[in-house]
């Protein structure tokens, strides 16, 4: 890929998430390629500014690169600050029991101290609860995949 060359539906994915999420600024890396695409913050007259995309920069990479991967746009939606990640490795449960209604929904709300999931390590289940109140912006795990330690969860809004 040449150094002008740009992947034109990354930076649009880019661009939707930084709307969804409410972020001003995100950059995707994978290898020696990078795209990062920002927009500055309303003037003092509130209109808004440009929007600011920066082009993939070319620090010889490897044969292997190839487009960002939507796990590259993953991790970059899991630097959001509302991410609850994992305290443990285990396997995450989205529901109490296998047929039960999960915890928690994409697009509902949450106080303090709800459970938002379950992380079974060793045979235990462990409750994962809402550091604060907030609405669930978006579920980042499968229910019954194992999770790392400090994988991102949940994203709360």
């Amino acid at each position: 890929m040449a150094k002008s060359d740009v992947d034109a539906d990354t930076v649009r994915k880019l661009a939707a998430l930084l709307e969804e999420t409410g972020l001003t600024e995100i950059e995707v890396a994978r290898g020696d390629w990078r795209v990062r695409v920002a927009r500055a913050a309303n003037g003092p007259a509130g209109r808004p500014q440009p929007t600011e995309i920066g082009l993939p920069q070319r620090v010889a990479p490897p044969a292997s690169a190839g487009p960002i991967t939507a796990e590259a746009i993953e991790q970059a939606l899991a630097a959001h600050p509302g991410t609850v990640t994992s305290p443990m490795v285990g396997t995450v449960y989205l529901a109490p029991s296998a047929g039960a209604e999960p915890f928690v929904k994409q697009g509902g709300t949450v106080k303090e101290g709800d459970t938002l999931l379950l992380i079974e390590a060793m045979k235990t289940f462990n409750e994962v609860r809402a550091p604060r109140p907030g609405t669930v912006e978006r579920i980042l795990v499968e229910d019954g995949a194992p999770v790392e330690f400090a994988e991102p969860l949940l994203i709360l809004a």
